[in-house]
Protein backbone atom coordinates (compact mmCIF):
# COMPACT_ATOMS: atom_id res chain seq x y z
CA UNK A 1 0.00 0.00 0.00
CA UNK A 2 2.90 2.34 0.63
CA UNK A 3 4.19 3.74 -2.67
CA UNK A 4 6.70 6.27 -3.89
CA UNK A 5 5.30 9.78 -4.18
CA UNK A 6 6.51 10.25 -7.73
CA UNK A 7 4.24 7.39 -8.87
CA UNK A 8 1.34 8.40 -6.66
CA UNK A 9 -2.04 9.27 -8.14
CA UNK A 10 -4.95 9.75 -5.75
CA UNK A 11 -7.96 7.62 -6.69
CA UNK A 12 -10.10 9.56 -4.22
CA UNK A 13 -9.25 12.95 -5.73
CA UNK A 14 -9.75 11.57 -9.23
CA UNK A 15 -13.25 10.57 -8.10
CA UNK A 16 -14.25 13.78 -6.35
CA UNK A 17 -13.38 17.40 -5.86
CA UNK A 18 -12.99 17.85 -2.09
CA UNK A 19 -13.23 21.47 -0.95
CA UNK A 20 -11.92 22.24 2.55
CA UNK A 21 -10.39 18.78 2.79
CA UNK A 22 -8.23 19.73 5.78
CA UNK A 23 -11.27 20.85 7.79
CA UNK A 24 -13.23 17.73 6.82
CA UNK A 25 -10.37 15.47 7.88
CA UNK A 26 -9.99 17.32 11.18
CA UNK A 27 -13.74 17.06 11.86
CA UNK A 28 -13.71 13.33 11.13
CA UNK A 29 -10.71 12.76 13.38
CA UNK A 30 -11.70 14.95 16.32
CA UNK A 31 -15.51 15.06 16.36
CA UNK A 32 -17.03 12.15 14.47
CA UNK A 33 -14.90 9.01 14.55
CA UNK A 34 -14.06 6.97 17.63
CA UNK A 35 -10.84 8.63 18.88
CA UNK A 36 -7.48 7.17 17.94
CA UNK A 37 -4.03 8.44 16.98
CA UNK A 38 -4.18 9.68 13.40
CA UNK A 39 -0.78 11.37 13.35
CA UNK A 40 2.69 10.08 14.08
CA UNK A 41 4.46 11.10 17.28
CA UNK A 42 7.13 13.75 17.00
CA UNK A 43 5.60 15.80 14.19
CA UNK A 44 5.53 19.58 14.60
CA UNK A 45 2.15 19.99 12.88
CA UNK A 46 -0.80 17.63 13.07
CA UNK A 47 -2.12 16.92 9.57
CA UNK A 48 -3.76 13.55 10.31
CA UNK A 49 -1.48 11.85 7.81
CA UNK A 50 -2.47 8.34 8.93
CA UNK A 51 -6.15 9.14 8.41
CA UNK A 52 -5.49 10.66 4.97
CA UNK A 53 -3.59 7.57 3.90
CA UNK A 54 -6.32 5.33 5.33
CA UNK A 55 -9.15 7.07 3.45
CA UNK A 56 -7.30 7.00 0.14
CA UNK A 57 -6.65 3.28 0.31
CA UNK A 58 -9.98 2.26 1.82
CA UNK A 59 -11.63 4.06 -1.09
CA UNK A 60 -9.48 2.12 -3.57
CA UNK A 61 -10.50 -1.12 -1.88
CA UNK A 62 -14.26 -0.48 -1.83
CA UNK A 63 -14.15 0.75 -5.41
CA UNK A 64 -12.34 -2.43 -6.43
CA UNK A 65 -15.01 -4.48 -4.65
CA UNK A 66 -17.85 -2.55 -6.30
CA UNK A 67 -19.03 -1.13 -2.98
CA UNK A 68 -19.27 2.54 -3.94
CA UNK A 69 -23.03 3.11 -4.01
CA UNK A 70 -24.73 5.42 -6.52
CA UNK A 71 -28.28 6.75 -6.81
CA UNK A 72 -30.17 5.59 -9.89
CA UNK A 73 -29.63 8.94 -11.64
CA UNK A 74 -26.00 9.24 -10.46
CA UNK A 75 -26.83 12.44 -8.58
CA UNK A 76 -25.10 11.13 -5.45
CA UNK A 77 -22.58 8.51 -4.35
CA UNK A 78 -21.33 7.22 -1.03
CA UNK A 79 -18.98 4.66 0.48
CA UNK A 80 -18.47 3.10 3.87
CA UNK A 81 -15.28 4.47 5.45
CA UNK A 82 -14.89 1.46 7.74
CA UNK A 83 -14.76 3.87 10.71
CA UNK A 84 -17.30 4.14 13.50
CA UNK A 85 -18.38 6.70 16.08
CA UNK A 86 -17.89 6.27 19.83
CA UNK A 87 -21.28 4.52 19.88
CA UNK A 88 -20.31 2.23 17.01
CA UNK A 89 -22.38 3.89 14.28
CA UNK A 90 -20.81 3.37 10.87
CA UNK A 91 -19.43 6.45 9.11
CA UNK A 92 -19.95 7.13 5.40
CA UNK A 93 -18.55 9.60 2.87
CA UNK A 94 -21.28 11.33 0.84
CA UNK A 95 -20.79 12.91 -2.60
CA UNK A 96 -22.97 14.72 -5.12
CA UNK A 97 -22.50 14.99 -8.86
CA UNK A 98 -20.11 17.69 -10.08
CA UNK A 99 -22.08 20.22 -12.11
CA UNK A 100 -18.96 21.11 -14.10
CA UNK A 101 -17.58 17.60 -14.47
CA UNK A 102 -17.36 17.88 -18.25
CA UNK A 103 -15.31 21.06 -18.12
CA UNK A 104 -11.55 21.10 -17.63
CA UNK A 105 -11.41 17.40 -16.73
CA UNK A 106 -13.14 17.90 -13.39
CA UNK A 107 -13.87 14.82 -11.24
CA UNK A 108 -17.40 13.42 -11.60
CA UNK A 109 -18.38 14.11 -7.98
CA UNK A 110 -17.99 16.69 -5.21
CA UNK A 111 -17.48 15.64 -1.61
CA UNK A 112 -20.29 16.75 0.72
CA UNK A 113 -19.57 15.35 4.19
CA UNK A 114 -18.59 12.49 6.44
CA UNK A 115 -21.84 11.32 8.02
CA UNK A 116 -22.88 8.67 10.50
CA UNK A 117 -25.42 6.05 9.40
CA UNK A 118 -28.38 7.72 11.11
CA UNK A 119 -27.78 11.18 9.63
CA UNK A 120 -30.90 12.43 7.85
CA UNK A 121 -28.82 14.01 5.08
CA UNK A 122 -27.51 10.56 4.19
CA UNK A 123 -30.78 8.69 4.65
CA UNK A 124 -32.68 11.18 2.48
CA UNK A 125 -30.48 10.30 -0.49
CA UNK A 126 -29.92 6.62 0.32
CA UNK A 127 -33.05 5.46 2.17
CA UNK A 128 -32.39 1.79 1.43
CA UNK A 129 -29.35 -0.31 2.20
CA UNK A 130 -26.12 1.57 2.74
CA UNK A 131 -22.86 0.20 1.28
CA UNK A 132 -20.87 -2.48 3.10
CA UNK A 133 -17.36 -2.10 4.48
CA UNK A 134 -14.31 -3.36 2.60
CA UNK A 135 -13.61 -7.05 3.03
CA UNK A 136 -10.05 -7.98 3.97
CA UNK A 137 -10.93 -11.32 5.50
CA UNK A 138 -11.61 -13.77 2.68
CA UNK A 139 -9.08 -16.10 4.34
CA UNK A 140 -8.99 -15.34 8.10
CA UNK A 141 -6.20 -17.87 8.62
CA UNK A 142 -3.84 -15.51 6.76
CA UNK A 143 -4.11 -13.00 9.60
CA UNK A 144 -2.20 -15.23 12.04
CA UNK A 145 1.37 -16.50 11.76
CA UNK A 146 1.45 -20.29 11.46
CA UNK A 147 4.21 -21.50 13.82
CA UNK A 148 4.60 -24.77 11.93
CA UNK A 149 5.76 -22.93 8.81
CA UNK A 150 9.33 -22.03 7.86
CA UNK A 151 10.39 -18.42 7.35
CA UNK A 152 13.00 -18.02 4.60
CA UNK A 153 14.19 -14.40 4.19
CA UNK A 154 15.85 -13.06 1.05
CA UNK A 155 18.69 -11.37 2.90
CA UNK A 156 20.48 -9.92 -0.15
CA UNK A 157 17.34 -8.28 -1.45
CA UNK A 158 16.38 -6.88 1.96
CA UNK A 159 19.77 -5.21 2.39
CA UNK A 160 20.37 -4.03 -1.17
CA UNK A 161 16.90 -2.61 -1.81
CA UNK A 162 16.10 -1.25 1.66
CA UNK A 163 19.34 0.09 3.09
CA UNK A 164 17.96 3.65 3.34
CA UNK A 165 15.24 2.33 5.67
CA UNK A 166 17.77 0.95 8.12
CA UNK A 167 18.74 3.04 11.19
CA UNK A 168 21.18 5.77 10.20
CA UNK A 169 23.84 4.40 12.55
CA UNK A 170 23.82 1.14 10.55
CA UNK A 171 23.89 2.50 7.02
CA UNK A 172 27.64 3.12 7.14
CA UNK A 173 28.47 -0.43 8.25
CA UNK A 174 29.84 -2.97 5.82
CA UNK A 175 27.42 -5.50 4.36
CA UNK A 176 28.82 -8.37 6.42
CA UNK A 177 27.99 -6.60 9.70
CA UNK A 178 24.54 -5.56 8.47
CA UNK A 179 23.89 -9.14 7.40
CA UNK A 180 24.92 -10.50 10.84
CA UNK A 181 22.60 -8.08 12.64
CA UNK A 182 19.73 -8.71 10.24
CA UNK A 183 20.04 -12.49 10.41
CA UNK A 184 20.22 -12.33 14.21
CA UNK A 185 17.11 -10.13 14.43
CA UNK A 186 15.16 -12.42 12.07
CA UNK A 187 16.18 -15.53 14.04
CA UNK A 188 15.09 -13.85 17.26
CA UNK A 189 11.70 -12.69 16.00
CA UNK A 190 11.02 -16.08 14.37
CA UNK A 191 11.43 -17.71 17.79
CA UNK A 192 9.24 -15.09 19.46
CA UNK A 193 6.37 -15.28 16.98
CA UNK A 194 6.20 -19.06 17.32
CA UNK A 195 5.30 -18.64 21.01
CA UNK A 196 3.25 -15.44 20.66
CA UNK A 197 1.32 -15.12 17.40
CA UNK A 198 0.15 -11.61 18.35
CA UNK A 199 3.61 -10.26 17.50
CA UNK A 200 2.76 -10.67 13.79
CA UNK A 201 0.63 -7.74 12.61
CA UNK A 202 -1.32 -8.17 9.36
CA UNK A 203 -1.12 -5.60 6.58
CA UNK A 204 -2.84 -5.37 3.19
CA UNK A 205 -0.61 -4.77 0.19
CA UNK A 206 -0.77 -5.65 -3.50
CA UNK A 207 -4.19 -7.27 -3.05
CA UNK A 208 -2.99 -9.74 -0.43
CA UNK A 209 -2.49 -10.12 3.29
CA UNK A 210 1.06 -10.04 4.58
CA UNK A 211 2.46 -10.20 8.12
CA UNK A 212 4.70 -7.61 9.78
CA UNK A 213 7.35 -8.79 12.24
CA UNK A 214 9.44 -6.47 14.46
CA UNK A 215 13.19 -6.40 13.84
CA UNK A 216 15.40 -5.22 16.71
CA UNK A 217 18.71 -4.30 15.11
CA UNK A 218 20.16 -1.93 17.71
CA UNK A 219 22.11 -3.64 20.47
CA UNK A 220 20.65 -3.06 23.92
CA UNK A 221 17.42 -1.50 22.64
CA UNK A 222 14.09 -3.28 23.27
CA UNK A 223 12.42 -1.26 20.54
CA UNK A 224 12.22 -2.50 16.94
CA UNK A 225 13.96 -0.55 14.18
CA UNK A 226 12.13 -2.03 11.19
CA UNK A 227 9.21 -4.26 10.27
CA UNK A 228 9.97 -7.37 8.25
CA UNK A 229 7.27 -8.16 5.67
CA UNK A 230 6.49 -11.89 5.46
CA UNK A 231 4.05 -13.63 3.16
CA UNK A 232 3.12 -17.20 2.28
CA UNK A 233 4.63 -18.72 -0.85
CA UNK A 234 3.48 -22.28 -0.10
CA UNK A 235 1.34 -24.00 2.54
CA UNK A 236 4.38 -24.54 4.77
CA UNK A 237 6.68 -21.61 3.93
CA UNK A 238 6.82 -17.84 4.44
CA UNK A 239 9.30 -15.67 2.60
CA UNK A 240 10.44 -12.12 3.33
CA UNK A 241 12.11 -9.91 0.75
CA UNK A 242 11.55 -6.41 2.11
CA UNK A 243 11.30 -4.39 5.29
CA UNK A 244 9.46 -1.19 6.16
CA UNK A 245 10.04 1.71 8.50
CA UNK A 246 7.65 1.63 11.44
CA UNK A 247 5.69 4.57 10.02
CA UNK A 248 5.21 2.79 6.70
CA UNK A 249 4.22 -0.39 8.54
CA UNK A 250 1.63 1.38 10.71
CA UNK A 251 0.07 3.09 7.69
CA UNK A 252 -0.32 -0.26 5.93
CA UNK A 253 -1.57 -2.14 8.98
CA UNK A 254 -4.17 0.53 9.85
CA UNK A 255 -5.97 -0.09 6.58
CA UNK A 256 -7.27 -3.40 7.95
CA UNK A 257 -7.88 -2.45 11.58
CA UNK A 258 -6.35 -0.33 14.32
CA UNK A 259 -3.26 -2.35 15.33
CA UNK A 260 -3.53 -3.76 18.84
CA UNK A 261 0.17 -4.39 19.11
CA UNK A 262 2.76 -3.85 21.81
CA UNK A 263 5.40 -2.85 19.24
CA UNK A 264 3.66 -1.15 16.28
CA UNK A 265 2.57 2.31 17.38
CA UNK A 266 1.95 5.57 15.46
Amino acid sequence: MYMAKKNYVSALFDFAYIPSYEKSIEYLATNLADPEEWEFTGVTEVKYSILRNYLEHIFRKVKQEGKVLYTTNNSHACFNTGLVTKNLEEIFALFESHKKAQKENNPPFVFKAFLKASDIQLLTVFPGNLPEIANFFQKPEELIFNPSCKLIPQIDHIIEDNITRFPSHMQGLDNAEIRRRLEGAITEVTKKVKTNYKIAVPQYYDNKIQLLLPLCLTAGSPNPDLALVAHKISPDTYTARTCLTLKMAYNNARLIVKPQSSWLKP
